[in-house]
């Protein structure tokens, strides 16, 4: 039986930020492979003269450390043990959360559940971790895990063993989910204000096959994207 970790983030997902997208996804792999994965990307950070403490992080992007950013982002595609699924919420504005009796909170965390989902499979398990929202967080993170339980049939959590909340500077695949979610959060918002970050973007459609602003297929497993329309919140 093998066991995933799933390292979760999101970007711009307050309701009244100013922001015209939000994004929640993430990254997994065998947690077999995670200290070798950790590993190696420390040692991509010092091929780059960095430090192995720096961290990764989609607002970091420079014409500086494109290189690094280039090659974080080739190591990603390289690696058959990692994955990426994201959610795009293309227009908040859109959202009815009146309708369905509901606040953005509680959407926020039915965007996770849509997300995480999919990427369960018959006969593995998986330990989720989740960037810190805020302090007050962790009873809607046990009631997450309680609700991907039950719809997997998981009562006793031997399948979704636990679903944690983290610090990203701290885990660095919850950075590189930062990294690739910010990517695709950037293109959904129609920025253009870096040359560094669209070259990046430009590289993750090359690597992935896919254009970022369309859903891909289903059961695609490594670079993943569902694009969320209010029809699905009925």
């Amino acid at each position: 039986m093998t066991t995933y970790n799933i390292y979760c983030d999101e970007s711009c997902h307050l309701e009244h930020d100013g922001e015209k997208a939000m994004t929640i996804g993430g990254v997994w792999c065998p947690e077999s492979k995670k200290d070798e994965i950790f590993k190696r990307i420390r040692e991509i950070k010092v091929e780059h003269n960095l430090s192995p403490k720096f961290e990764i992080k989609w607002n970091k992007v420079s014409p500086g450390q494109l290189a690094f950013y280039m090659d974080i982002v080739n190591y990603f595609f390289d690696n058959s043990d990692l994955h990426f699924r994201v959610i795009v919420v293309p227009d908040k504005k859109e959202l009815n959360h009146e309708q369905f009796h509901q606040t953005h909170d509680d959407f926020y965390y039915k965007l996770y559940f849509d997300m995480l989902k999919t990427i369960f499979e018959p006969g593995c398990e998986y330990n989720i971790f989740l960037d810190i929202k805020d302090t007050h967080g962790q009873k809607k993170v046990d009631k997450l895990h309680e609700v991907l339980c039950n719809n997997s049939y998981d009562f006793k959590c031997e399948m979704i063993k636990k679903v944690q909340q983290v610090r990203s500077h701290e885990v660095e695949l919850v950075a590189l989910a930062d990294l690739l979610i910010g990517a695709i959060s950037y293109l959904h918002r129609e920025k253009v204000t870096s040359e560094a970050k669209l070259k990046l973007i430009e590289r993750i459609k090359l690597r992935s096959g896919y254009n970022l602003t369309s859903s891909t297929l289903y059961r695609e497993s490594k670079c993943n994207v569902f694009i969320w329309e209010s029809c699905y919140g009925k």
